[in-house]
């Protein structure tokens, strides 16, 4: 399986980032095969619309699933029209991929914070 996490640093020791569209990095995973792959999010500044824009970046690279901290209402609607399912974590990227794998993270069903969450001067 095929999971992108939110990642605050290029490395699967950072933090899962609380922030999906503006997170700093994304962190792809290969569950089968446990290899990470790190990418900069290039849609972070953006002034608006990053959520969906970030959610065809990573259907185009055929992600089944996000592991994300908060997920606002544009993002979310996009990603359940992608089929991509959205997991809520913290802490490590390496302990989030172990507890994703026991099927331990909760499933995100809907928004857990309003649009433009993690945007400098809006929250």
């Amino acid at each position: 399986m095929k999971v992108a996490i939110s990642a605050s640093g290029p490395d699967k020791e950072s933090n899962v980032d609380q922030r999906f569209g503006r997170c700093q990095y994304f962190m792809i995973v290969d569950t089968d095969k446990m290899e990470f792959e790190s990418m900069k999010n290039e849609h972070t500044n953006m002034s608006h619309g990053v959520g969906p824009q970030v959610v065809q970046m990573l259907s185009d690279m055929d992600v089944d699933a996000v592991i994300t901290g908060n997920v606002g209402p544009n993002a979310n609607r996009t990603l359940n029209s992608a089929d991509i399912e959205v997991y809520k974590a913290s802490g490590k990227i390496s302990d989030a991929v172990e507890s994703f794998k026991k099927g331990k993270l909760d499933k995100i069903e809907g928004k857990t914070v309003q649009g433009h969450f993690g945007k400098g001067g809006r929250r």
